[in-house]
């Protein structure tokens, strides 16, 4: 599909205006830009987007060449591509998400500004792209902060498996705002020219948003580290009380293991053997040095 921008509004046109104007978008899936064989002539570019998989954008001697991998928040397992080829007042976008067409609908559906141009489309487009990620990082710390009340109250239950995910999602996305404010860098380095002047300095205001959502995500990083150091700590505080409880059980035991080894040793002259109150006698002294340990432990605050 093709379209231009005149008179301040996105309109579809036809081919023939994307050869003789400026100001115009050609939109392709990867299985039209092969079937535009005119065009592949004319431009010989790599369409696949199949290998896309990171922002970036290169520069060649009459064009530049960028690829968005865009991440869907929500859904941790899914993404979108697209290819762009940023030409003398030209764009081809090689899409094959649906994602260009569906911001050129909605752009077209938008009041737009006074001198509307291709480097305010495309910062448009790539804007939209990360609009709202600042609402899902804040759902994100929410998250984390739940599981981290969740460690504080004594309930670790799937702990790891969900830190992991929130792991994977955070760092996933700190690449990608990387990779935006590193494409956003690029554009403003406008040696070739294939911007306006007056219009390019728009990616600055985007790659200011991309920087600012990168260290979002950095912060978040921490954060979860911060909450998995808190967790590990809850670990070892429930085994030092595991192992002080053995410890207070242990050390309880131990006179009460030496009298019954004392009196094991089964010698013809021990009085106590044949005493008629041997036996309740010793089950008193036990009873005495259970209560009295028990009161010293509690006294040193042992327990």
């Amino acid at each position: 599909m093709y379209y231009q921008i005149d008179d301040g509004q996105v309109k579809e046109t036809n081919r023939d205006t994307f050869d003789t104007c400026n100001q115009v978008i050609g939109v392709f899936s990867t299985k039209q830009w092969v079937e535009e064989k005119r065009l592949q002539e004319q431009y010989q570019f790599n369409q696949s987007v199949s290998n896309v998989h990171f922002c970036k954008v290169e520069r060649h001697y009459d064009y530049l060449y960028g690829t968005v991998y865009v991440p869907i928040p929500k859904e941790h397992m899914r993404h979108k591509e697209f290819v762009f080829y940023i030409l003398d007042r030209k764009i081809i976008f090689i899409d094959d998400s649906n994602t260009i067409l569906e911001e050129l609908q909605r752009i077209e559906m938008e009041k737009l500004r006074r001198n509307y141009s291709l480097e305010r489309l495309l910062y448009d487009i790539l804007v939209h792209l990360i609009d709202n990620d600042l609402l899902f990082l804040e759902l994100l710390e929410q998250e984390i902060a739940k599981i981290e009340e969740h460690v504080l109250r004594g309930s670790l239950n799937n702990f790891n498996t969900k830190m992991l995910e929130i792991k994977k999602m955070v760092a996933k996305l700190y690449r990608y705002y990387s990779q935006m404010a590193d494409l956003g860098e690029e554009m403003l380095d406008n040696e070739e020219e294939f911007f306006c002047e007056n219009s390019f300095s728009t990616f600055r205001v985007f790659t200011d948003r991309a920087s600012r959502l990168q260290n979002e995500t950095q912060t978040l990083r921490e954060y979860a580290m911060q909450v998995q150091d808190v967790y590990q700590s809850e670990i070892g505080i429930r085994q030092n009380n595991v192992m002080k409880v053995l410890t207070i059980v242990t050390t309880i035991f131990l006179p009460l293991t030496l009298i019954a080894g004392w009196y094991g040793m089964n010698f013809t002259f021990m009085p106590e053997l044949n005493w008629k109150y041997g036996y309740p006698a010793v089950i008193a002294v036990s009873i005495m040095i259970v209560i009295g340990s028990l009161m010293i432990f509690k006294k040193k605050k042992y327990m």
